[in-house]
């Protein structure tokens, strides 16, 4: 993984937490950091303790959340934001 020396502990940070959403997509983080998914995997090994990584192969393994070509959905926001956003108490001026 060559473009791990470019990256600063933030950006590493940034990547184990989306990689750890079961709703981020690899997709989403090939865009924004340009790193495919074995990439993300190989960082999730070097980073995380391996009892941890190996919770996490085993959750994300086949998940079509993490997956956009087997995800129906396509959303990247929560299923209850609408309900959020609708709240009347952050319209109040």
């Amino acid at each position: 993984m060559k473009k791990e020396l470019s990256m600063n502990s933030a950006d590493i940070d940034r990547i184990i937490e989306m990689a750890w959403e079961d709703r981020t997509p690899f997709d989403a983080i090939m865009r924004q950091f340009l790193l495919t998914e074995q990439d993300v995997i190989e960082l999730m090994r070097k980073e995380m303790k391996l009892s941890s990584f190996k919770m996490w192969r085993k959750r994300v393994q086949g998940r079509s959340t993490k997956h956009m070509a087997q995800n129906v959905d396509h959303r990247f926001k929560c299923s209850r934001q609408r309900n959020i956003t609708g709240n009347k108490i952050s319209k109040r001026k």
